[in-house]
């Protein structure tokens, strides 16, 4: 494969420009994005984001499932599309740049790639994928999933928000469901630029982050029943109190967790406590615990543990409880080749790289399945995402999609 000259780069300012654009859409009350997916904040980004794909000459697909594929066609039409993308919805406290850096930064490939004059082999598509979010309707990576066979395409349309409405029906009514069926295309490779998420690369001073797995998942949900009575008349050794329970499944699920470092991970992020009065001892609690490893092994290991320390819990408590595994996904490990191409970008860039696991979730995870997949992590100042205050230097989001620009087309193979 023919590789872009070493001092090719895309234009940081324009591409700096789009995010900014981008972020008016759905604005949040403290400097970040609310753009959940199928709202009207969700249409008007989409809007967008095709008005940008139809003046760089791109054609737009839309399949049922509401994801957008803008293509530029390639020399030869036989050769399969490199598909470059992410997601454009957000967290109800999102930031700027959590998937819209990836959707926009593929754009800017096919900008750079026209500035240029350079034609590629294979046609290179960017995306939109639909719900990778899942904050509105639950699971996350929806859409991809559909598009991978993970997901029946009925039992996502079935998925409710808190209002009771239906993705279906609010894909509809915001105009963006397509006629294309979902996961009818084939993909030479897939490639998605993200940032990290997580503190490692600025924290070592590193630019590029190579990604070359992506951590399993397991979503537990506990539901702990006690015994709802007077917090001052109920003597200490006759409570049933859930709430307790709850407080030593935390304790148990972060000793877990720090059993399997340095990559595992684990907490308890959602948490229901009935009849939360302050004088009533809590007769029933429901939570759910989030468990992660690169490692199948280990996090079976972990989800065994902890089903077993939540009897043991439980039982010295003398309070019931049932587990129910409400999300899950194998660990990934994407193509070796796409890896090596995120690689050697950075190499040939010049930029300080590492190799990375992905602690979150990404549509890449789901797409490796059906696809060669890698990924490009930039840095995030503090690590933090998945809140408004959520941010990126210009030099990082340049960095990141230099090095998708030289992935993708070295892949795409430059003619001529």
């Amino acid at each position: 494969m023919a590789a872009p000259g070493e001092n090719l780069r895309i234009n940081p300012d324009r591409l700096w420009d789009s995010l900014m654009e981008m972020a008016k859409i759905g604005p949040g009350v403290a400097g970040g994005n609310n753009r959940q997916t199928l709202t009207d904040e969700d249409s008007e980004g989409r809007h967008l984001f095709k008005g940008w794909c139809e003046k760089a000459g791109l054609t737009m697909g839309l399949d049922r499932m509401g994801t957008m594929f803008a293509r530029r066609e390639g020399t030869d039409p036989e050769a399969l599309p490199v598909y470059v993308g992410s997601h454009l919805d957000t967290q109800p406290t999102g930031g700027k740049y959590d998937g819209v850096l990836g959707v926009l930064g593929g754009l800017e490939v096919i900008r750079t790639l026209d500035d240029l004059g350079i034609r590629t082999k294979h046609p290179i598509v960017v995306v939109n994928w639909t719900n990778e979010e899942g904050a509105r309707f639950a699971p996350a990576m929806l859409a991809s999933g559909v598009f991978a066979g993970v997901h029946e395409q009925d039992w996502a349309y079935d998925r409710k928000d808190k209002d009771g409405k239906r993705f279906g029906e609010e894909l509809a009514r915001i105009g963006w469901k397509g006629d294309e069926e979902v996961g009818a295309r084939k993909m030479h490779a897939y490639f998605e630029l993200h940032i990290e998420q997580g503190p490692i690369l600025e924290d070592e001073d590193i630019e590029i982050g190579v990604v070359t797995h992506g951590q399993g998942l397991k979503w537990l949900q506990v539901t702990l029943t006690g015994k709802e009575s007077h917090t001052g008349s109920t003597p200490m050794p006759k409570r049933r109190n859930a709430g307790l329970g709850m407080a030593r499944v935390t304790e148990l699920v972060h000793e877990v967790a720090m059993d399997y470092q340095p990559d595992a991970v684990g907490a308890i992020g959602h948490m229901e406590v009935y009849p939360n009065s302050r004088n009533i001892i809590a007769g029933r609690t429901v939570f759910t615990i989030d468990i992660r490893s690169p490692n199948k092994e280990v996090l079976d290991e972990m989800d065994e543990r902890i089903r077993s320390g939540i009897a043991l819990i439980c039982e010295a408590l003398d309070i019931g409880f049932e587990v129910e595994q409400v999300g899950h996904f194998d660990p990934v490990t994407f193509d070796e080749n796409c890896v090596r191409a995120v690689r050697e970008a950075a190499e040939r860039l010049g930029y300080t790289h590492r190799n990375i696991v992905s602690g979150a979730g990404h549509d890449a995870c789901w797409v490796n399945r059906v696809a060669p997949a890698a990924m490009v992590m930039c840095p995030c100042v503090d690590g933090l995402s998945h809140n408004e205050a959520e941010e990126i230097s210009k030099e990082w989001a340049a960095a990141g999609t230099d090095v998708l620009f030289h992935a993708v087309v070295e892949t795409a193979e430059i003619v001529g």
